[in-house]
């Protein structure tokens, strides 16, 4: 395994980029800002390589963008309700950036950070201390973010985080995929499964209402493999919402720790294939229903809507507020320890 690593300069510090190439040539690039994913390049089935990860040509446009592309959101990725939870009878307030709520844990997120950084062999680690009272989140926070490239394109996300006091924690990865290469255009032709076979519905402003409702017979069924566009445009309550889908789906058969298979994400024309395996509950969702207006990409345009699909493997949205769903509390003593592992393939 070769690793590169250069600096960019930005305004709030130097950002490190370490680029990992396995024995194949395929190669990931990871960045110290968001501990994001800013580059995947690997074989499509005739062996043409191409980066299929959405990003921005600057390095530091991944600062504060919409999209909250290939980064690591938090402390609380996903939406929170009205910004407000309770721990032991005491009620914490969040500032509000999503309508009427919270989301990916505030304006200054860990999206927004930059991480400290070290690589060794196939593996980078980024890590940082969240400060008690961080964007209104109780206790102090250590969360490191490692990342395991193999040579049989496997790239494997593992987050853990300890706390000094009781907080909530909800960790994930938000990369944009498009399998035809990250400036092809549309990737509504893509085709997908979900292991899910209950998904939540919420009200207009993305809340779960707290119901784990049956895919079955609705456009949220994924169970059967189909092409991700095929249904976007029904009229059906998840999808007027967010002009497309941005919705989770509870992951079945999961308990704590648990490895498997959730969800893969096929293109035709490349062949090429994405499985995403997790230990989390569930996973959201979201066909890049607001991308235009984002920074320039890797090839000098701005993307359009769902030019790329994000499968955020993650708790529950608002769970804090929701008894019936996984808890995200940590406590001091307890470790949040999550894995995901998107592994790329042809066929």
């Amino acid at each position: 395994m070769k690793i590169e690593k250069s600096i960019v300069p930005s305004t709030k510090g130097d950002i490190t980029l370490f680029t990992l190439t396995n024995a194949s040539g395929a190669k990931v690039t990871l960045s110290s800002l968001g501990a994001g994913i800013v580059s995947v390049v690997v074989p499509d089935i005739n062996g043409h390589m191409d980066d299929i990860v959405l990003g921005y040509a600057n390095a530091a446009d991944y600062f504060y963008d919409g999209p909250c592309a290939g980064k690591v959101p938090g402390r609380y990725a996903n939406r929170i309700a009205k910004g407000h939870f309770t721990i032991d009878g005491k009620e914490y307030t969040l500032a509000i950036n999503n309508g009427p709520n919270a989301l990916h844990g505030g304006p200054e997120g860990f999206q927004n950070r930059i991480w400290d950084a070290t690589a060794e062999g196939n593996t980078v680690t980024f890590s940082r201390t969240s400060p008690d009272g961080e964007e209104g989140y109780p206790g102090t926070m250590e969360v490191k973010a490692t990342y395991t490239w193999s040579d049989d394109n496997k790239l494997t996300l593992h987050i853990t985080a300890t706390t000094d006091a009781k907080t909530v924690v909800n960790l994930t990865n938000h990369a944009y995929w498009n399998l035809e290469g990250h400036n092809a255009g549309s990737a509504l032709d893509h085709t997908m499964w979900l292991g899910c076979s209950k998904y939540l519905p919420t009200d207009d402003t993305l809340i779960p209402s707290g119901e784990m409702a049956p895919v079955a017979g609705t456009p949220m069924d994924f169970t059967t493999p189909k092409r991700v566009g095929e249904e976007i445009k029904a009229d059906f309550p998840a999808l007027n919402y967010g002009k497309g889908y941005d919705n989770c789906w509870v992951v079945d058969g999961w308990s704590k720790g648990k490895m498997q298979h959730v969800a893969t994400l096929t293109s035709q024309p490349s062949g090429r294939v994405l499985e995403v395996s997790t230990t989390q509950p569930a996973a959201q969702v979201y066909t890049g229903n607001w991308l235009a207006g984002s920074p320039a990409n890797k090839s000098g345009r701005s993307y359009d809507d769902y030019d790329g699909i994000a499968i955020e493997c993650q708790s529950m949205p608002d769970s804090p507020n929701h008894s019936n769903f996984p808890s995200t509390l940590l406590a001091p003593g307890e470790t949040y320890d999550q894995t995901i592992e998107f592994a790329f393939k042809t066929k």
